[in-house]
């Protein structure tokens, strides 16, 4: 079995897949029902504030994982070694069996919406077919053909939002006394519909451990992980941040309120009708790196899955130059079938819970280490401790009761997947119990 290549994605790849792993859909959908239920500027913007810190949070202590352990994987690969391996295998299943796949294919189909949105010519379903399958093919062709052509054009989507904000800056009449605080703030901040709000606006941060998931490819990991993540996600909460200033002081509350369509509305109200097509363009155009992010980081994750377990040993097969092959089509051929059926929306309900988990999981094992193995070289360690994998663990869990409450039956189903995943773990795993393994990849940075 080929050998994992460490030393391969370089630092400005990594917080690219960070950026785009985080920047899709929901930055673009959720203000509208924010406003609805939080009628002044102040809170609102506060939420992405909040989110963003909380983000900030979960990376930092993924950065102190990565940087101790520096294999692909994410959360498979840390809650095994932080815990037990059927804990981390659990974390492997969930991602093959939705995790990525779902995820990839709810982005190309985005994509595909709204293309056609703004050319009604355009089949969607093909559309998004065209793009998933386009970049399977480019994951096949290699990783530095990979690397290149995902920077440009995450690059070119941090520019494309920049430029929305700054046009409309200069084009719209903000009224910014709107994000100051006003008299009884407070009390929307301390609101319920304030904490179910900021449940959408994590959704919207989802992605920020993008650069874990990559680990073990690439150079430096001990310092590039950490950089990438801290990066990636402040990039991001600015990008948030201002985008959403800058919708709530040009829009027109009236139009946005209550409509998922909030990004398109804001731009029609600052820049005119066209304003409507060209947001519609920016967003499907930033779908574009999103599923890129989601077939290289998923097809990472679940081949060193493949590479610890007999069961699931086809997930790491390569190609004579060593570039993933099985993860890569498997990945490629389930989006399909979701794209296909329609059927990925459940799919990725019954699944959050797991998801979340599985992060606040991963984020509390700092802690745990930090008591179990509190000698080992930590060459990043989680500022602030032990406030910030608190914050995050707090947060998660009343995000996991919420969504037991609101997808009750599908976060059931989670539980019978888990299920599932033990019973193959059972006679199929082969995890890696030595230490002496992550040393030797410690050792070559």
């Amino acid at each position: 079995m080929p050998a994992e290549q460490p030393h391969r994605i370089s630092l400005a790849a990594a917080t690219a897949i960070v950026v785009a792993s985080m920047v899709g859909t929901g930055v673009f959908t959720s203000l509208g029902f924010q406003i609805a239920s939080i009628p002044s500027g102040f809170p609102v913007i506060l939420l992405w504030i909040v989110g963003g810190i909380v983000a900030l949070c979960g990376a930092l202590c993924y950065a102190e994982l990565v940087a101790m352990m520096p294999r692909s994987g994410g959360e498979y690969h840390l809650l095994g070694r932080a815990y037990h391996p059927l804990a981390g295998f659990l974390a492997g299943w969930v991602s093959v069996t939705a995790g990525f796949p779902a995820t990839a294919a709810l982005m190309s189909m985005g994509f595909g919406a709204y293309v056609h949105g703004i050319w009604p010519g355009i089949n969607q379903v093909y559309a998004a077919l065209t793009v998933l399958l386009g970049f399977t093919a480019l994951r096949l062709a290699g990783a530095k053909t990979l690397e290149r052509f995902h920077i440009t054009l995450t690059v070119l989507k941090v520019l494309l939002i920049v430029a929305f904000i700054g046009g409309a800056l200069v084009v719209a009449r903000e009224d910014w006394s709107l994000l100051s605080p006003k008299s009884g703030d407070m009390g929307h901040v301390f609101s319920e519909n304030f904490a179910t709000s900021l449940f959408w606006v994590m959704f919207a941060y989802s992605g920020w451990n993008g650069a874990a998931y990559i680990a073990g490819e690439m150079h430096r990991p001990k310092r590039n992980v950490p950089l990438a993540l801290a990066l990636g996600t402040l990039i991001v909460m600015l990008l948030y941040v201002g985008l959403n200033g800058v919708m709530l002081t040009g829009g027109d509350w009236k139009t946005m309120t209550g409509t998922p369509e909030v990004a398109l509305a804001a731009a029609k109200n600052i820049f005119g009708e066209k304003g409507g097509m060209w947001m519609g363009a920016l967003i499907a155009f930033g779908l574009l790196s999103s599923v890129n992010a989601m077939l290289w980081s998923g097809s990472s994750t679940l081949s060193v899955v493949g590479q610890d377990s007999r069961a699931l040993c086809w997930l790491d097969a390569r190609d004579r130059r060593g570039e993933l092959v099985g993860a890569v089509l498997f990945m490629a051929i389930l989006a399909v079938i979701l794209i296909f059926t329609g059927s990925f929306n459940s799919v990725l309900n019954y699944i959050q819970a797991l998801l979340e988990l599985s992060a606040a999981a991963t984020v509390a094992s700092v802690i745990v280490l930090r008591v179990k193995k509190p000698n080992t070289p930590r060459p990043f360690r989680v500022p602030l401790f032990p406030i910030p994998p608190i914050l995050f663990v707090c947060v998660s869990a009343w995000m996991l009761w919420s969504q037991y409450q609101m997808h009750t039956k599908e976060t059931l189903w989670g539980l019978a997947t888990l299920l599932i995943g033990v019973l193959l773990y059972l006679p199929g795993v082969k995890i890696r119990q030595e230490d002496a393994a992550l040393v030797d990849v410690a050792k070559r940075d």
